[in-house]
């Protein structure tokens, strides 16, 4: 099934609830953890998992609307430091919960979340938005060139870093002055300078790492198309989504969709949520 959406405009106001709706998302994150990430009886808990440039607080218009629509949600802490490493946090997280999950994963964080999921049988959904699925043996940056149209490789800068147990690594980020052109370019400009300045970097080693696990093979998944993106061409999510055999839906947003359009990014992970429940 694909579906075309046009990109439902912005108004001010949203920017002002969401940083208003944050403090109730924290103390949401706060009691399900106390409770061991416990869903409810009759909605599954949304897990949700970030990618390279970002933090979980890029889902903040996502929980926001989720937590209104009476579901738990769960924004995990993507490490991205390597594809098996940071899957394997990921499937901590996962393991910590009750109950069925919906797991969605933006950018990066889907190819994390791939690996993580494989074999879970609590997990009823994968939502990818604006993501990577690879296949065995296929790495992020293999799959982000497969494609002409990608910007992003010219827009970023080499950290040399320190790595525990693996010695000297690189660090990447978006320079600053190229973040909202290449990443965000339908977020307002004052949002994005604080997104440039505040984004977590990825070692270039998690980015090459090849897959081995494939979740979206055995658990039915739902994949949100960014036709704007300069990240990751649409022609590459075109055919990971198809691949997969993914529900599909476009949109005409950036990269940075769950940040600019996260209405649309919650209503396809509800949507989700509603046909695992069936």
């Amino acid at each position: 099934m694909n579906l075309k959406l046009s990109r439902m405009s912005r108004r001010a106001a949203r920017w002002t609830a969401v940083t208003a709706g944050v403090a109730a998302a924290a103390m949401v994150a706060g009691t399900a953890a106390a409770s061991g990430h416990s869903g409810s009886a009759s909605k599954p808990t949304v897990v949700l998992v970030h990618g390279a440039f970002a933090d979980s607080s890029s889902w903040n218009g996502v929980v926001k609307d989720l937590l209104r629509q009476g579901y738990p949600v769960v924004a995990a802490a993507n490490p991205l430091r390597g594809l098996h490493s940071d899957a394997e946090y990921v499937k901590n997280v996962l393991d910590s919960v009750k109950g069925p999950i919906v797991l969605a994963g933006h950018s990066y964080g889907g190819s994390v979340m791939s690996e993580a999921a494989d074999g879970d049988k609590d997990v009823k959904a994968l939502v990818y938005i604006a993501s990577f699925a690879p296949d065995k043996g296929e790495s992020t940056s293999a799959l982000a060139a497969k494609f002409p149209g990608g910007q992003l490789g010219e827009a970023l800068v080499n950290v040399t870093v320190s790595i525990p147990g693996a010695g000297a690594g690189t660090d990447l980020y978006i320079k600053q002055d190229q973040f909202q052109r290449v990443f965000a370019a339908d977020v307002p400009r004052s949002e994005t300078r604080l997104l440039a300045a505040t984004q977590r970097p990825i070692t270039s080693a998690a980015l090459d790492e090849k897959a081995t696990k494939t979740a979206w093979k055995t658990i039915p998944s739902w994949f949100m198309i960014t036709t704007q993106d300069l990240a990751i061409p649409a022609e590459s999510m075109r055919f990971m989504s198809k691949r997969a055999k993914s529900h599909i839906v476009e949109i005409n947003a950036s990269h940075a969709v769950t940040v600019s359009e996260p209405e649309a990014v919650a209503d396809l992970i509800e949507k989700a949520a509603r046909s695992a429940a069936r």
